[in-house]
């Protein structure tokens, strides 16, 4: 067998922080924690800006930037507690109050006062028949999350509260993609939110401590960093990675798609089962890679056999901002897509796949700072309006959710909003009881039978990879 190459002592930390899902705090600087006047302006942060912009041109296609997540409370609900609760995050978060407006020709925070209160809009659906409730919810929640958000006048974020019985009620938010992110969805947003209310419906304060930075502070210390050689230092990288005839992918329909990008999205649910997903974890510790890498080789090697092309180029969302200390307990957006380019020629193992998919991973990450449209100006690529910038199709290991206190839940994939970024998008997370996920596509290249047949198709493939990873990429799926 092949020894693997060794990592440096840099990359092994980055395993060892991507296998246990998170990022691990840098120290921070003294500039980290400083928090800037707030009497001008603050810049966007390198990675909003590029939702920004691209909201300026998609937007009025589809909703592409609108993330909806499901609080799910069992048992009673205290409405002045819940409205106290996120009057309170309101407060606290500074980008959950900010709009965007262009000065000079450059698109600038604005942060507004804090409300002293937040009226929840309620739907009660207690008098309806229990088989209409289901659908009226969701139906009302789907409202909520298919209409656009106005960035320059806001709010940037939508809750309603619906109660099916005096035991199930539901609290749906959609948030625009400029002010969250995952970590904020799934872990910052419902952690706060369920101990405020546990503790303001107890008649308590809030135990949360102050925050020492906000959201504002983060895009002025990164645009005061991300600069001169260390940006050049990390374009330079791309420039090398992405370098020569970059692939476009000719699936689904052989290429053929719309001359402009619709960006109309659908959802399909599906799910990974606990004995696959165990095994795919086992082969993690035995490979040295994360449950992250092993579904983005086993993505890449199923796109090979659909197309038969040696190079193929997925993209993720690297949460690049939340490396220093000081912001890792802000909402806000964080992420950036990173390009993830790999070699299948010469029909590899799945083993030799996944080494090289460690390798790429980890050196993304190590340069995760610089946005797609840098690197595109960098390598002087015109823009194809039929498709995204360097991929089509990208995938992400979604933030553990943390654990609610009782009587709480989260759910994440059960309104649409009819937006999507990208041709597809796969979303996991993982679960006790295995990998639950969601796949955003769009309508207009795909049917939700080909959905289908993908994901039966890439859950078959995984399987045969845990029985043999020692399998050439190139066989047959059945």
């Amino acid at each position: 067998m092949q020894k693997e190459p060794r990592l440096s002592e840099a990359k092994q930390r980055l395993l060892e922080i991507q296998r246990r899902g998170g990022l691990a705090p840098a120290a921070p600087a003294a500039s980290e924690a400083k928090r800037r006047s707030r009497e001008t302006p603050s810049p966007l942060s390198l990675a909003q800006e590029q939702v920004w912009r691209l909201d300026q041109i998609a937007a009025k296609h589809a909703p592409l930037h609108n993330e909806s997540i499901t609080i799910h409370r069992h048992g009673p609900c205290d409405l002045a507690a819940l409205e106290a609760g996120l009057a309170e995050i309101v407060r606290r978060h500074e980008i959950w109050r900010t709009t965007f407006e262009l000065v000079d020709g450059q698109p600038v925070q604005i942060v507004h006062h804090a409300p002293a209160t937040f009226k929840l809009p309620v739907a009660d659906l207690t008098t309806l028949p229990e088989c209409d409730r289901e659908k009226t919810a969701l139906d009302l929640a789907t409202q909520d999350a298919s209409r656009p958000f106005d960035l320059k006048h806001g709010p940037l974020f939508r809750a309603r509260l619906v109660s099916l019985d005096d035991a199930r009620h539901r609290l749906y938010l959609t948030a625009h993609q400029c002010i969250v992110d995952g970590i904020t969805v799934f872990d910052i947003f419902p952690s706060e939110l369920t101990t405020l209310y546990e503790s303001f419906a107890a008649g308590k304060p809030s135990p949360l401590p102050p925050l020492e930075t906000q959201y504002a502070d983060f895009a002025d210390w990164q645009r005061q960093t991300v600069i001169g050689e260390a940006l050049d230092k990390q374009l330079s990288y791309w420039q090398d990675r992405l370098a020569g005839d970059l692939p476009t992918l000719p699936w689904p329909n052989q290429g053929a798609r719309p001359a402009q990008q619709t960006f109309r999205g659908a959802l399909h649910p599906f799910k990974l089962t606990q004995e696959l997903t165990e095994s795919l974890r086992e082969l993690g510790r035995r490979e040295g890679a994360t449950l992250f890498m092993i579904l983005l080789a086993g993505l890449a090697a199923l796109l090979h056999r659909y197309t038969r092309q040696p190079d193929i180029v997925v993209g993720t969302l690297a949460p690049s901002g939340r490396k220093q200390n000081a912001y890792q307990r802000l909402m806000g957006y964080f992420l950036n897509p990173v390009a993830l380019r790999t070699n299948l020629s010469g029909d590899p193992s799945f083993s030799s796949l996944l080494s090289q998919t460690r390798e790429v991973t980890l050196s993304a990450i190590s340069n995760d700072d610089v946005p797609l449209q840098l690197i595109a100006e960098r390598l002087h690529l015109v823009p194809d309006s039929s498709r995204s910038l360097f991929f089509t199709v990208a995938l992400s290991v979604a933030p553990a959710v943390p654990q609610l206190p009782s009587g709480w839940s989260m759910t994440y994939m059960d309104v649409e909003s009819g937006g999507a970024r990208w041709d597809l998008y796969l979303e996991l997370n993982d679960r006790p009881g295995g990998m639950i996920g969601r796949a955003q596509y769009n309508p207009d290249l795909f049917t939700t039978a080909s959905i289908t047949q993908t994901l039966e198709d890439l859950q078959s493939l995984l399987e045969k990879i845990v029985a043999d990873p020692a399998q050439r990429i190139g066989a047959k799926i059945s």
